[in-house]
């Protein structure tokens, strides 16, 4: 999947999904595979048995139980949310003068 605008540490809004409309910041990015991770998105329980050996101290090395851990979901999925305007938004691009490019809001047109 090439050229993808979404990074880690960004807040991203689910457009689609059992968890359509919630917000989250980017855990993960998989770019290669067109996958996220985000924060409180996509959880799932599993469950999980304690192992069989133990620490010197007697103590179980992993605790077991019902473990809830996040899941990748489709990066077409969700839309980065802007700083300034605060709704979700497509990616634009602006090249500056001394040949960087910048990231900018396509409602607004903040840098993001």
């Amino acid at each position: 999947m090439p050229g993808v605008e979404i990074k880690k540490d960004d807040e991203v809004k689910v457009m689609s999904g059992k968890d359509r409309g919630r917000t989250g910041r980017v855990v993960n990015v998989l770019p290669k595979e067109g996958r996220i991770m985000v924060e409180g998105v996509a959880r799932s329980k599993r469950h999980q048995r304690a192992p069989g050996k133990r620490s010197r101290s007697g103590s179980q090395l992993q605790q077991a139980g019902i473990i809830e851990r996040e899941l990748f979901i489709d990066i077409s999925n969700v839309q980065l949310v802007c700083k300034t305007c605060g709704q979700p938004t497509r990616v634009g691009h602006r090249v500056t003068d001394d040949g960087k490019k910048i990231r900018t809001c396509r409602k607004c047109g903040a840098d993001l």
